[in-house]
């Protein structure tokens, strides 16, 4: 009898457990003028957070917001109205100084000074984070670790491949070494036409990449020769699960430099956003979330609902009015006797706010991906709608 009562209270509890996480906004790609955007960190941070964003990773390439750091505002008429909004807005707080030619400068302010006036406990996070900006040759490799403790700095290696994974380790090496939470995410492959998939499919500890990605540069659709971001997922989930690896999850993020004109062109804020359920708002709870797939990928498509039960995906749209949706069920098939070869199929697709697919015996995972018919608010690329991706169940 007491086993029973003990079996209740353990069930009981887990319930209890799963009710209390909800969803949770937040971006892991963001520049300020710590690297090369083009605003101070504090005007960015309240950007984001003006706008209901829950969580957001300050990424600047190979640096860390922790030192001292003077930056001269160029005369471009947008740079010398934006340091007069930022002093309009701060007044003393700002650190400034003015030459013999009338040159300002501004000392920037680090993390642990900034962070105290945005965070709130359960509403905002502000989360240290460094995008690794290696290369091989002249192709650019760049990665995001999350949360990390101590500036990572680029590894180098002699292959793409290579580059990627000294990277991913060192990410994991301090993770161990230091005990907290972090991860690496590879980010917009196409970038310059960097990474291609072969590069990235004998990796180890790879679990993270951008599926899109808001900087114009970033060739997410890929062209004729190259996969674009959803090809490449399903190619690469295909080649680790049958080398039984964990399945590889996927992210939308804005990769934002320019806050002070807002065009197609430019790589803006809001264009990408992944919204994680969690049981609370901290790094701890959203990157044990993430590792368990357990969060979105959007640009602008909300999902209310996904479960994932006995091989079945379901997915309720947290529909608009006057919007229409479609949900394609992507996976990857086994091989057949009819089929030598492991291939990318689209399962099902559905008009319509909800939809579920039935993981088949011949199939390796489903993934759900969203459609709207609504225009995307200044997008990557023009004629984009909004679209949300789930992550992969696998079998």
């Amino acid at each position: 009898m007491r086993a029973i009562l003990l079996l209740f209270l353990i069930g009981s509890m887990h319930v209890q457990a799963q009710s209390t996480t909800r969803w949770y906004k937040g971006n892991t790609h963001t520049h300020t003028l710590w690297s090369d955007g083009d605003d101070f960190p504090e005007l960015v941070v309240d950007w984001y957070k003006s706008r209901d964003y829950n969580f957001l990773a300050i990424s600047d390439h190979n640096t860390l917001s922790d030192k001292e750091l003077w930056k001269e505002v160029p005369e471009h008429p947008f740079r010398q109205q934006r340091f007069r909004e930022y002093l309009k807005k701060y007044g003393d707080w700002v650190e400034y100084k003015t030459d013999s030619a009338g040159k300002i400068s501004v000392k920037l302010k680090t993390l642990k000074e900034f962070r105290p006036l945005f965070e709130e406990k359960g509403k905002f996070l502000i989360i240290q984070a460094e995008e690794v900006s290696d290369k091989f040759g002249d192709k650019p490799i760049h990665m995001n670790a999350i949360n990390v403790k101590e500036l990572l700095g680029p590894k180098g290696g002699n292959s793409v491949t290579e580059v990627m994974q000294n990277n991913l380790d060192a990410v994991y090496e301090q993770r161990e070494r230091t005990g907290q939470p972090m991860f690496p995410h590879i980010n917009h492959p196409n970038f310059v036409w960097a990474i291609k998939a072969d590069d990235m499919r004998g990796l180890r500890g790879e679990r993270f990449f951008e599926v899109y990605n808001g900087h114009p540069l970033v060739h997410n659709y890929g062209d004729s020769t190259t996969f674009g971001m959803d090809e490449l997922w399903d190619d690469l989930l295909i080649s680790y699960l049958a080398e039984g690896k964990p399945p590889l999850y996927g992210l939308a993020t804005d990769d934002s430099h320019n806050y002070l004109e807002t065009k197609v062109g430019l790589s803006n804020p809001g264009r990408g956003w992944i919204m994680v359920k969690a049981p609370d708002l901290t790094p701890e709870a959203l990157i044990d979330a993430m590792e368990n797939g357990d969060f979105y990928a959007t640009t602008g498509v909300l999902i209310k609902d996904i479960q994932t039960k006995k091989g079945r995906l379901s997915v309720v749209v947290d529909a608009k009015p006057d919007t229409n949706y479609t949900i394609q069920f992507w996976g990857g098939r086994k091989q057949t006797k009819e089929n030598k070869e492991r291939i990318r199929v689209l399962l099902k697709e559905v008009k319509g706010t909800d939809a579920s697919y039935q993981l088949a015996p011949a199939d390796l995972y489903v993934r759900a991906k969203i459609i709207s018919d609504t225009p995307q608010k200044n997008p990557y690329q023009e004629g984009d709608v909004e679209t949300a991706w789930t992550q992969p169940l696998v079998r």
